[in-house]
């Protein structure tokens, strides 16, 4: 399966997109890139327009990477560059699960989410803020599924590879041939290097 070298992962949020990227840019090699990270600054502050536009264009600016993230404001500076996009689109159960239990050990855990910022979940925001992720995903997830499918069926995208995952069964399987490729790719090389 080739996925090219720039790789977007989309979906709704508590999708898997973070988890399942940076998964996938350890087995290529790839940098991993987090956009909420070139988002958020300390206290929940939001960058600007521009800021945000500056940070993800020098980080795509490489010929490897594997970034995450939603953004339509830099959704174009992404997608002019990316040859594949990953679509977590797994059903609303599944998504509500997963974003619960993620959002729960780190309130227990009040693990520091990006580096320097000091940004932790809380009790409060997390389950009962005007700025819940809960109430983002119920106002957000139909939206967002209906977004991907039009933009995967889009005669302007057809340059891009769209690879939509329904199920953590199916990405896990995913995952596990890429890894088994990329291994196997490893092997042939390493072979062919020891028989120079």
């Amino acid at each position: 399966m080739n996925l090219g070298n720039r790789i977007n992962f989309v979906g709704s949020t508590g999708s898997g997109k973070t988890s399942t990227g940076r998964r996938l840019a350890s087995i290529l090699g790839f940098p991993f890139v987090e956009m909420d990270a070139l988002f958020w600054g300390p206290n929940w502050t939001q960058s600007p327009d521009d800021v945000l536009r500056a940070r993800v264009a020098d980080a795509v600016q490489g010929d490897r990477w594997v970034i995450d993230g939603n953004y339509s404001r830099v959704q174009s500076i992404i997608w002019d560059r990316v040859d594949t996009v990953v679509w977590m689109d797994y059903p609303f159960r599944t998504v509500l699960w997963q974003l619960f239990w993620r959002t729960l050990r780190r309130v227990i855990s009040r693990e520091e989410l990006w580096a320097g910022t000091g940004n932790t979940e809380r009790w409060g925001n997390a389950f009962a803020s005007k700025d819940s992720l809960f109430l983002w995903l119920l106002n957000t997830y139909r939206r967002t599924r209906r977004r991907y499918a039009r933009a995967d069926a889009s005669p302007e995208n057809s340059h891009i590879n769209f690879v939509q995952l329904t199920s953590r069964s199916e990405t896990r399987k995913w995952l596990s041939d890429l890894e088994r490729e990329a291994r196997q790719s490893l092997a042939a090389a390493q072979a062919g290097h020891g028989q120079r």
